[in-house]
């Protein structure tokens, strides 16, 4: 299964903050959206990512203010992304190498989506739900 394949089931929506904003209100947003993390954009060019675990760290751990701080002060910068064409084993490695949780889908350049951790998972319970199915029938049909 490819990322593409994620994108088509589960939708290609991406939420953005500007760099410029303060903390508070990406978290804002965040919590509105009821998502983990969220994209830094500025100009259509994908800046880093802003996620629940940097305001923790960055923020909350050091008792700064999230409505004095701005994002592009704790955003996590240089961003791992992934094509639309990459498969399922390859986002799981990159997950599991570099700590991340989140993927942005970039094509061309252009944001085109992002992946969880939750929809890698997903996607793999589904293909071996389908496996399984697919294997029982056949042993069943061998069987009669």
């Amino acid at each position: 299964m490819t990322v593409n394949q994620i994108l088509s089931k589960k939708g290609k929506e991406v939420y953005s903050v500007l760099p410029t904003i303060t903390v508070y209100e990406a978290l804002v947003t965040m919590s509105e959206k009821n998502i983990g993390a969220i994209l830094v954009v500025e100009d259509n060019i994908l800046k880093g990512i802003l996620s629940e675990r940097d305001y923790a760290r960055k923020i909350a751990l050091k008792a700064k203010s999230s409505k004095k701080s701005f994002v592009h002060e704790i955003m996590a910068e240089n961003v791992i992304t992934v094509k639309p064409s990459d498969n399922l084993e390859y986002c799981m490695e990159l997950m599991y190498t570099k700590k991340i949780r989140h993927l942005p889908v970039l094509e061309n350049e252009t944001i085109i989506g992002i992946v969880s951790i939750g929809d890698v998972v997903k996607s793999i319970m589904d293909v071996q739900k389908e496996t399984i199915q697919y294997l029982d029938s056949y042993i069943s049909g061998r069987k009669t």
